[in-house]
């Protein structure tokens, strides 16, 4: 692989995915692809983005989720949402800039879910994620 080799490729789920090139979630779809990453897309807004099927809820998806990226701000992780991400257990939930929420974060902490301040596609560039 042109990315260098990968240790374990990850099942993603991106809440706030986007249809919309220039924004963040949808960059991060393309690269968490690229990176060999098996990706689930979550948003209300849509039902499918670039031919992939887009869940409306975390809850629908049957695979285990390895790790949660948002791209939703804080206002918009309504309490529904916040269990659905508890409920699938991931290993780590991924705060992109914008979207950081100190209560949250505390509770996947106490949970044994790593919260993660960072921008995926940096991660994911350096060689960090």
């Amino acid at each position: 692989m042109e990315n260098g080799s990968l240790l374990s490729s990850e099942n993603v789920a991106i809440i706030g995915a986007s249809d919309k090139p220039e924004r963040f979630s949808h960059k991060a779809m393309l690269l968490l692809q690229e990176y060999g990453h098996k990706v689930f897309l979550v948003s209300p807004r849509y039902q499918e983005i670039e031919g992939q099927k887009v869940y409306s809820d975390l809850s629908e998806i049957s695979e285990k989720i390895d790790t949660v990226t948002m791209y939703v701000s804080e206002r918009l992780q309504k309490d529904s949402l916040q269990q659905s991400i508890i409920n699938s257990h991931p290993k780590r939930v991924i705060f992109n800039p914008g979207t950081e929420n100190e209560l949250f974060e505390r509770k996947l902490a106490e949970l044994k879910i790593e919260p993660q301040r960072a921008c995926t596609l940096v991660l994911l560039r350096t060689g960090q994620y």
